[in-house]
């Protein structure tokens, strides 16, 4: 089985989570039994396509407007090449941030190389956050800037 080939139970598997768990206390247990399999066979399954990049990550996709947090910026960095991975780790850390990424810089318009998601009830707080993420990377950092979110896009998992 090559990297990315699935059997018909990863499929199983994949086809039964891709609109997101169930949102039960066990929520393993019921894919397991809407599929036909023992809950540890779908938690090994999951796992292992995990090792395999089939799946990235399992998580919670919250809505962080119906949450109150209605200001959503992505920071983005322009810091040291060198310390890039290092901040970003760092960075990645923090309650406040939700993701943090290295990208490649996109001389001669672009150039960040370190995004970081903060949400905040408003603007003021997502830019007190930005802040102290600022003071973190200091003296690594050459500028930074706040993109705020103007409309909320549909997040999707694997889809078969």
């Amino acid at each position: 089985m090559s990297v990315f080939n699935i059997d018909v139970i990863d499929r199983a598997i994949v086809e039964a989570t891709q609109g997101g768990l169930p949102l039960v206390p066990q929520p393993y247990h019921a894919v397991a039994e809407r599929i036909g399999v023992p809950p540890e066979v779908v938690i090994h399954r999951l796992q292992a396509m995990q090792k395999r990049g089939i799946i990235r990550r399992i998580g919670a996709v919250p809505n962080h407007y119906a949450l109150g947090y209605q200001a959503n910026g992505m920071t983005v960095w322009d810091v040291l090449n060198d310390r890039a991975d290092e901040l970003g780790a760092m960075i990645g850390t923090l309650d406040f941030v939700t993701h943090c990424y290295r990208r490649p810089r996109r001389l001669p318009d672009w150039r960040y190389n370190l995004f970081a998601m903060v949400h905040g009830h408003d603007r003021t707080e997502v830019e007190a956050k930005a802040a102290r993420i600022a003071e973190m990377l200091h003296p690594y950092c050459r500028a930074h800037t706040i993109l705020y979110s103007t409309r909320i896009l549909k997040k999707t998992g694997l889809r078969i």
